[in-house]
């Protein structure tokens, strides 16, 4: 594919990224700011011998023990989400519905289980490993949602508790010019704290994996 269609505007593919991968201090905030910083970040992938990279357009803050929807919630820690528990900048990845890996950076301090997942980005490098990987020549069905994501980029169980500074998957900082406004909406795919508004997506990218509005006034804000 020669160009990507983005906001009604042509975007030549990129032959690959650059820049500096965030530090742990970046992680080791609360939760909620690192959710919306990481909006318009490159997430890099080497898995399998292949670079590929997207620019992360939607993320889901999980804010800790106190957050029902939260694989931590009770501050229960279990061999599958030992990693949540682990050190900000790390990764937690944790396969869903039998079929779909999901990758999360770990937030806050060692101990406490908070997370952001990345849930859609736009594909700037590796376009035809991630149209193999995902099987369609869709721009649009490569890397919208966090399975189809984690699918195009090779990122398994594999890559889980590992950093997000120099391991096999990297987060970079978000290049200049990468502002856009900012949509809040309650997350999306889970049964419980269905209101609370912790999803985040650039308004105007048409590569976030669904759109659904806030609602006016919430019903229940966590306390993060």
């Amino acid at each position: 594919m020669a160009v990507l269609r983005r906001n009604g505007k042509i975007r030549e593919p990129l032959s690959g990224v650059s820049g500096r991968p965030h530090s742990t201090d970046f992680y080791a905030r609360d939760t909620v700011r690192v959710a919306r910083d990481l909006l318009g970040c490159i997430l890099e992938s080497r898995a399998g011998g292949s670079q590929t990279a997207g620019r992360i357009v939607e993320v889901e803050a999980y804010v800790g023990p106190h957050d029902p929807a939260d694989h931590g919630y009770g501050n229960r820690q279990t061999q599958r989400n030992s990693a949540l528990f682990g050190p900000p900048g790390s990764t937690y990845v944790y396969f869903i519905y039998g079929a779909h890996w999901c990758l999360n950076a770990v937030t806050e301090r060692p101990g406490y289980p908070s997370a952001v997942l990345v849930r859609a980005a736009e594909p700037l490098v590796g376009l035809d490993v991630m149209r193999r990987r995902r099987q369609t020549a869709d721009p649009r069905k490569l890397c919208a949602g966090p399975g189809r994501l984690c699918q195009a980029l090779g990122i398994t169980g594999a890559h889980n508790a590992r950093s997000l500074a120099d391991g096999p998957v990297r987060i970079l900082r978000a290049p200049r010019g990468s502002e856009s406004a900012i949509v809040e909406s309650p997350r999306i795919g889970i049964s419980k704290a269905t209101d609370w508004p912790l999803r985040f997506y650039f308004d105007e990218s048409p590569w976030v994996s669904a759109r659904r509005r806030p609602k006016s006034s919430p019903s229940s804000t966590p306390d993060t």
